[in-house]
């Protein structure tokens, strides 16, 4: 039986479960939840974002930044505040009017809707035939002029130097926190040992954030670079060499990005841009991860922090309903931009400076005295919370820095970013794309998984990882000349 065929069967009941089963069955969960236009915005943006979500898994076309970005959406921002909502509880106190709450999930709908508006426009315009420097052009085959272009692909050296690079770094990071059995303990025990080798100081994490940053991506992108050499070269796989630093990138890989020692959403993206990697053409990977993706965020992601503690620290969950522990873990996100909209409202917006910040990264706050501190720690501090490793999802950010506005255009310049990435990747793994040493085949997967950690925020803690991997793709990214057709 073909896709289509499949993809017919499957439309109703998909649709119908995403956009009707699921919201009615957590409408009809008891609660004390109020039933007002707060509430029935909600399910307008949850309704929608399922059929957003719906509409990328039954696409002939894998659209790999889109898909997750909607199923973030779906599960974080739509189907967990409505349980929220039903249920009358939060992961995280609303401090101001509950007006401030209908705003917020007024504008996560608008987002939703720009997002998709810059996808559209995306879509409407055709991509250049040159994806890198154009070199003198020749003749082409019957038909049509033809000329050269560069593709983006890894120079085999630079590569290798990559490797060298994560074994060090890696094999650096694991003697400085203690050894391999650190890793396999948990996750309070790694962030005692980051203390602990004085890295870190009480003024900045700069230090401890490049620790892990280069102890841990390097050797993933290696791993994703071997991984798609393996799958896409018949060469390669006869390669004893070759076999062999894969094994061994896997093996480092199994140390210091394992879900033990690990954030769930960093395992996430190191889980995602793996399978997308590993099944660069499979349709039925792709909508595997998005529809398990959803069963999984809402049924295990909020017990899958057991290694965040270790065995003293720990507080299982104890809940009546699998919708429960949506209402009093981890997804904070709709009521901390309802936080936000209220903290700006009582000091303003500041125009770029959070944003700033966050492309800074890098500068110690020793040399930046007045540097911004993360969007959700300062909107915690506001409210006066103890604990402040808060949520700031994208929307959040945008709002900070240039309120209804800048949010609405933000979100539709990443929707446009996205669906160009999303073709430019199709074409990449295509049979006519640059082949095994593809940097997009790559890159896409990975901001891909990242995207979790992007959505969620704050965009402060997330952007030093992203920065490194942008650094080693850098690295090894050389042009590889090839020629091309083009029609009269």
């Amino acid at each position: 039986m073909s896709w289509a065929m499949l993809s017919r069967a499957l439309a109703v009941p998909l649709i119908l479960g995403l956009v009707c089963f699921l919201p009615a069955l957590i409408a009809a969960q008891p609660g004390a939840g109020v039933r007002d236009n707060g509430y029935w915005l909600q399910l307008v943006l949850t309704c929608y974002a399922g059929a957003r979500l719906a509409t990328m898994i039954l696409s002939t076309r894998r659209r790999l930044l889109q898909g997750v970005f909607w199923m973030f959406v779906y599960i974080a921002m739509g189907v967990a505040p409505f349980a929220q909502a039903v249920i009358g509880q939060t992961p995280t106190p609303l401090v101001g009017p509950r007006s401030d709450l209908v705003t917020a999930i007024a504008m996560i709908l608008v987002g939703c809707a720009a997002f998709d508006l810059g996808a559209l426009l995306a879509s409407r315009r055709p991509l250049r035939h040159r994806t890198g420097p154009r070199v003198a052009p020749g003749t082409g085959a019957a038909g049509g002029t033809g000329g050269v272009r560069g593709s983006a692909v890894a120079h085999p050296v630079r590569l290798r130097l990559l490797v060298l690079l994560a074994f060090a770094a890696s094999g650096y990071y694991v003697l400085k926190l203690g050894g391999p059995a650190v890793f396999f303990s948990s996750r309070q025990e790694i962030s005692a040992s980051v203390a602990a080798s004085g890295v870190a100081s009480t003024e900045s994490n700069v230090g401890s954030a490049f620790l892990k940053g280069f102890g841990t991506v390097p050797a993933l992108l290696a791993l994703l670079f071997y991984t798609r050499r393996l799958v896409t070269s018949r060469a390669a796989r006869r390669a004893p060499s070759t076999v062999l630093v894969w094994v061994g990138l896997a093996l480092l890989n199994l140390i210091v990005n394992n879900p033990v020692s690990n954030a769930r959403y960093w395992f996430l993206t190191v889980l995602v841009s793996f399978l997308f990697t590993a099944f660069p053409s499979s349709a039925a990977m792709y909508r595997s991860v998005l529809t398990t993706g959803v069963v999984g965020a809402l049924v295990l992601f909020p017990y899958a922090d057991r290694f965040r503690y270790d065995d003293e620290g720990y507080r299982p969950v104890q809940s009546a309903s699998v919708f429960e522990p949506l209402a009093t873990k981890d997804y904070d996100q709709t009521v901390m931009f309802a936080n936000t909209i209220s903290w700006v409202d009582t000091r303003g917006h500041t125009y770029g400076r959070q944003l700033a910040g966050s492309g800074l990264f890098f500068v110690p706050r020793a040399v930046w005295s007045g540097k911004p501190e993360d969007t959700g720690v300062r909107v915690g501090q506001w409210m006066g919370m103890n604990m402040t490793n808060l949520s700031a999802p994208l929307w959040t950010e945008f709002w900070v820095d240039f309120g209804p506005a800048g949010m609405t255009g933000g979100l539709a310049l990443i929707g446009y970013a996205a669906a160009r990435t999303d073709r430019r990747y199709a074409l990449a793994v295509s049979r006519d794309g640059p082949g095994p040493g593809s940097v997009l085949a790559i890159a896409a997967p990975l901001i891909a998984g990242y995207t979790f950690i992007l959505l969620r925020g704050p965009l402060l803690q997330s952007v030093g990882k992203l920065a490194i991997a942008a650094l080693c793709l850098l690295l090894v990214t050389g042009f590889r000349e090839r020629a091309v057709r083009r029609r009269r």
